[in-house]
């Protein structure tokens, strides 16, 4: 996996800090992806950092420095985002950031297994 260690321990500090929510670390899709409370909430890939937020506030947070569209199958995918350093880097555009995923994760739904037997 590639990805910045400082940011990853940045990031699990920050959640650490918040007694509420149970955090688990998984790489997938060649990210590190943080699930609170078994859900995605925010991913490290290489330098940048993937949201998962409300999709309400896709406009706005695309008017931010270091935004970065999400695209799938050249589509933009709504209620996710990369962020590279220059939207992250003071400590007040990155707490801003943690919160927003946070915010969403209270009421976002867990990912269905899908059954991969075929049946």
């Amino acid at each position: 996996m590639g990805y910045d260690y400082v940011l990853v321990n940045r990031v699990r500090a920050y959640l650490a800090e918040i007694p509420e929510i149970e955090v688990e670390e998984k790489e997938m899709f060649a990210v590190l992806n943080f699930l609170v409370n078994g859900k995605t909430c925010i991913c490290v890939n290489e330098d940048r950092l993937m949201l998962r937020f409300d999709p309400a506030l896709q406009e706005f947070l695309s008017t931010r420095n270091g935004y970065e569209t999400m695209l799938m199958k050249g589509k933009e995918y709504k209620g996710y985002c990369y962020f590279n350093s220059q939207g992250y880097k003071n400590k007040d555009d990155f707490d801003y950031l943690m919160f927003i995923c946070l915010d969403f994760n209270k009421g976002a739904r867990k990912s269905t297994p899908k059954n991969r037997s075929g049946k």
